[in-house]
């Protein structure tokens, strides 16, 4: 084989195999933001402004500065139903202590009437946000619930649970965990 049928050669075989490689790529799923498939651990937590059952407003970004755990869930989800408790304990506990126990519900797949009869029932006295048009649970990109959420007080997601119920021992322990890393 001559030098010039050589070089013609493996010139071939690089674009081949270079065209090969950009026909077998794979692409990167789209995602709302861009880079990161969901809020994670480690990332900041997306900000939202919602309506809250008591007819005022929440913007997650003003509850900066104290540990804050946000629970997506809904009244007809059994693992959510069974958490409430806990999550009121823990409410009761650290209240004034720097910590905001936040309860998203998913209101667009659920009934208002549904939420302030489940809150009255249970006496719930943490802050309950309503979803009403899935807005939250879109940007948080909720696949299940209860999905819980742990955000320091900077901002950043600490941990992130996905599923339940959560006992009142596991909230403590991170929730002190995240106050023993406050300044």
């Amino acid at each position: 084989m001559q030098p010039v049928q050589r070089r013609f050669l493996l010139t071939l075989l690089l674009l081949a195999g270079l065209v090969w490689i950009f026909l077998s790529r794979t692409e990167l799923p789209a995602t709302p933001s861009g880079l990161v498939p969901a809020p994670q651990a480690g990332f900041l937590a997306p900000d939202f402004r919602l309506e809250t059952l008591d007819g005022g407003q929440v913007r997650l970004s003003d509850l900066r500065g104290q540990v804050v755990v946000v629970n997506f869930w809904a009244t007809w989800c059994p693992p959510c139903r069974a958490e409430m408790p806990a999550l009121q304990a823990v409410h009761e506990a650290y209240d004034g202590r720097g910590v905001i126990i936040l309860g998203v519900n998913a209101t667009s797949q659920d009934s208002l009437d549904a939420v302030h009869e489940f809150v009255t029932d249970h006496e719930l006295s943490f802050l309950v946000a309503l979803d009403l048009d899935n807005g939250a649970n879109r940007l948080y990109e909720i696949r299940s619930l209860p999905t819980t959420f742990f955000v320091r007080p900077d901002g950043g997601i600490a941990e992130v649970v996905i599923g339940g119920p959560m006992a009142e021992a596991a909230l403590r322990a991170r929730i002190e965990d995240l106050l023993q890393e406050a300044p």
